[in-house]
């Protein structure tokens, strides 16, 4: 049997393989997108604390979707695994970004801001996110989404 240690690695990177294969469907929805060289994604992926990822969906449905999108961070999308194990505490996001200068703007403008702020202390009381996956990619020049 492996070591605990191992088996959390390697589900960890085995999500981190599921969240990329995610990106390549989510990508398909992007076709009316226009052909931007510095055009960038995040790929976020939550591992939410067991037991918890209902509540990690309601917070970013009531509150942190509508946050992303005042600070011009755009969603493409948010998606919960159907299989286990992943279906019981993984919650994923992809966002779309003109350019990494961008990104970094628009995160620096929501983590200033005192909703945002407000929330994080909730998180710290509600113990929902064990650990968060964070991946920046860009598209392959075969790629349909650019």
């Amino acid at each position: 049997m492996l070591p605990a240690m191992a088996l959390n690695r390697w589900k960890s990177n085995g999500w981190t393989v599921c969240g990329v294969a995610l990106l390549s469907f989510a990508a398909g929805v992007l076709v009316t997108a226009r052909a931007n060289s510095d055009r960038v994604f995040e790929l976020r992926i939550y591992h939410a604390t067991p037991g918890k990822v209902e509540a990690l969906e309601t917070r970013f449905r009531n509150e942190a979707s509508k946050l992303l999108a005042k600070h011009g961070l755009d969603a493409v999308g948010y998606w919960v695994p159907d299989d286990a194990p992943a279906s019981g505490d993984t919650f994923i996001y992809l966002l779309a970004h003109p350019n990494r200068a961008a990104a970094k703007q628009h995160w620096a403008e929501m983590f200033a801001d005192p909703a945002f702020q407000s929330m994080m202390k909730e998180e710290q009381t509600d113990k929902l996110v064990q650990k968060v996956d964070d991946i920046y990619m860009h598209p392959s020049d075969f790629s349909a989404t650019k």
